[in-house]
């Protein structure tokens, strides 16, 4: 076996290996924040009975959170951002954070095996009468000799239809917006997007209704 088919045949199981390795490896933890010394220690300033210091105002959505949960294979991230940018804008003080909602485990699986089996069919297309034998098949397939009449459009085909199929099992279609914690919006079951004004009034109402139940708290302990 020369190098060419140690290449054909080694490449799409290391591809294959790290993959799952990285699908079930861990993210690592994020470093640190180093916060660095004030040096110039200034002293606390005393109150002025006469000129009392004003309350900082806090916005409706100071210390609540956004979660905007998008498919990034669908190209939504530019509506995300639309939308993150609106809920920073009508709520001072909340924090949207956007993250990738990613399809089930099996289609993510199917998705690592494709890019699998496209190397490994076009290594058969490029060198079968090398391949055939070691595998015990002395007399290759008929469908082989009819992906050799055509190789270079047989190697186009099976990569634009790995693309396609691979595009097709990352798309979860989703967007999906939760407010601390809580879903307000699934485009999953909408079937649609939300628009920037039935948003903002969902949320709106959200933090309403958070706003209320905590002083409620406050009150009844």
């Amino acid at each position: 076996m020369d190098r060419v088919h140690l290449l054909l045949l080694g490449l799409p199981l290391f591809i294959l290996c790290s993959d799952l390795l990285n699908l079930f490896t861990p993210p690592p933890p994020p470093p640190p924040s180093h916060l660095k010394p004030d040096h110039h220690h200034k002293p606390p300033l005393t109150p002025n009975p006469e000129f009392p210091t004003p309350k900082a105002v806090r916005g409706l959505g100071y210390g609540s959170t956004v979660n905007i949960n998008f498919c990034a294979s669908c190209s939504y991230r530019g509506t995300a951002v639309t939308m993150k940018k609106m809920l920073d804008a009508q709520f001072p003080g909340i924090d949207v954070v956007l993250e990738n909602y990613p399809p089930p485990m099996p289609k993510r699986l199917l998705a690592k095996v494709v890019p699998v089996v496209q190397f490994g069919v076009i290594g058969i297309i490029m060198a079968g009468e090398q391949i055939f034998p070691m595998m015990g098949i002395m007399t290759p397939p008929a469908w082989y000799y009819s992906l050799r009449a055509n190789r270079f459009g047989s190697i186009a085909s099976t990569w634009l239809l790995g693309n396609f199929l691979q595009s097709f099992l990352q798309s979860s279609g989703a967007f999906e917006v939760y407010c601390n914690d809580e879903l307000v919006f699934s485009k999953l079951k909408e079937g649609r997007f939300p628009g920037e004004i039935e948003l903002k009034d969902l949320v709106a109402k959200k933090l309403s209704t958070s706003i209320v139940m905590d002083g409620l708290g406050e009150v009844w302990p």
